[in-house]
């Protein structure tokens, strides 16, 4: 049967981060991307309570305009930690206008999460840092995220958790409820990411939990995602010559 302690998943949570950090940089700062939804909310949150608030580095990037930016600094206000607001939209723009041919649309989409993933390792190496990756079990099952981009980080808290135990965790750190329960978006084209997916978080989450699902073609979907995005987790292939050590 399946059940989940929030408080009990939370506190093994913290202590796995300061193990990470004795073992990975004792003195280093942790450094997290934050977006305004709950993912990046709840780790920045778990890396106070591991860290203590003055190692701790939030950076907010929107590409532009970013309508729900208020949400991103609400959290880092709640939180008390340092943070930066860097714009990548001229960084972006100038890859994009830089390209000798028409950009596919995968291509513009994609291509602000890699940006950002670059900034926030720029900022990292500049203050001493560790970058937290933001992902849960729910998007990295169904490959719901971009490789080298939002997928990349030096350590991921929350990677192991699905969307309902990531809520579960957020209410027990005290994070104010519009940030947990914030619909998410993908912030690539406007969509919320279950307009994306086809499926809700929910039956999603049941199914990776208890294995259980009522709608066939929903489960076809998610079985074949989870299958063809499977290498997105996954170390590149490398050619392993035999004889050599």
């Amino acid at each position: 049967m399946y059940s989940f302690n929030s408080e009990k998943i939370k506190n093994e949570c913290v202590a796995w981060i300061r193990r990470f950090f004795e073992q990975n940089g004792p003195d280093c700062n942790a450094v997290v991307g934050i977006s305004g939804g709950k993912d990046s909310s709840i780790v920045a949150a778990l890396c106070v309570e591991a860290l203590g608030v003055d190692r701790v580095i939030g950076v907010l990037m929107p590409c532009g305009e970013q309508a729900d930016i208020d949400m991103a600094k609400l959290l880092v206000q709640h939180l008390g930690i340092r943070h930066y607001i860097i714009n990548v939209k001229e960084a972006v723009e100038g890859v994009l206008h830089s390209l000798p041919f028409a950009p596919s649309t995968q291509t513009v989409n994609n291509l602000p999460p890699r940006i950002r993933m670059s900034t926030l390792y720029a900022v990292a190496q500049s203050h001493n840092g560790r970058v937290a990756n933001t992902c849960n079990l729910s998007e990295d099952w169904v490959g719901y995220s971009t490789r080298y981009g939002d997928s990349a980080g030096d350590f991921s808290p929350c990677s192991r958790l699905t969307v309902a135990e990531m809520k579960q965790i957020g209410r027990m750190l005290g994070l104010p409820a519009v940030l947990v329960d914030k619909v998410p978006i993908d912030g690539l084209c406007g969509k919320t990411d279950e307009e994306n997916l086809g499926f809700t978080y929910a039956v999603l989450d049941r199914y990776i939990r208890e294995g259980v699902i009522e709608d066939a073609e929903v489960k076809a979907i998610i079985d074949r995602l989870h299958r063809i995005k499977a290498f997105k987790l996954q170390y590149m292939p490398c050619f392993e010559p035999e004889g050599l050590e």
